[in-house]
């Protein structure tokens, strides 16, 4: 399936797209860790502690990057999310640059009222992230879209950490 703008992309993007949505699963072999470190970040977010949010969330991705062969990257939680009027980020994937490691940047409390974001969509934001890392450095796309392939990929992983 494509959305709108597909049809604004050249025909490089289109391919890349077109790729990217025929993938639909990412597979963990290995997911008990993953079942205890998302239980304890689900705790650690009712507890509000940042700092080991941040420690947990570095577990959960460098278990799944390993998992899947792809390059390590750093994760930064930090506190209220940025906004304007266009809306909240909720999350931000960096990729590598000038050496630097990729990173990713979610953030644990909402822009208007400052309360902890739900645990599920907090996960969620940080697999969202994830899979943009994992489009460029395990599948080697040169961009990344929000394809339904993306959005498949990134509910296989919830599934699999949740189940």
């Amino acid at each position: 399936m494509v959305f709108n703008f597909y049809n604004r992309l050249t025909a490089r993007q289109q391919s890349i797209y077109r790729q990217s949505d025929d993938i639909k699963y990412l597979t963990l072999k290995d997911i008990e860790r993953l079942h205890n470190e998302s239980s304890t970040l689900e705790t650690l977010l009712i507890e509000e502690n940042l700092i080991e949010i941040e420690m947990v969330c570095q577990t959960i991705a460098d278990d799944i990057v390993s998992q899947i062969k792809s390059p390590r990257l750093k994760v930064q939680v930090l506190s209220v999310r940025p906004s304007d009027d266009w809306g909240e980020l909720h999350g931000l994937y960096l990729p590598e640059d000038d050496g630097k490691p990729a990173k990713i940047q979610v953030w644990m409390r909402t822009a208007k009222n400052k309360k902890v974001v739900a645990f599920k969509s907090f996960l969620r934001t940080l697999l969202h992230e994830l899979c943009h890392h994992l489009d460029y450095e395990h599948f080697g796309f040169p961009e990344t879209f929000h394809t339904e392939g993306f959005y498949s990929r990134e509910s296989s992983l919830f599934k699999q950490i949740r189940s």
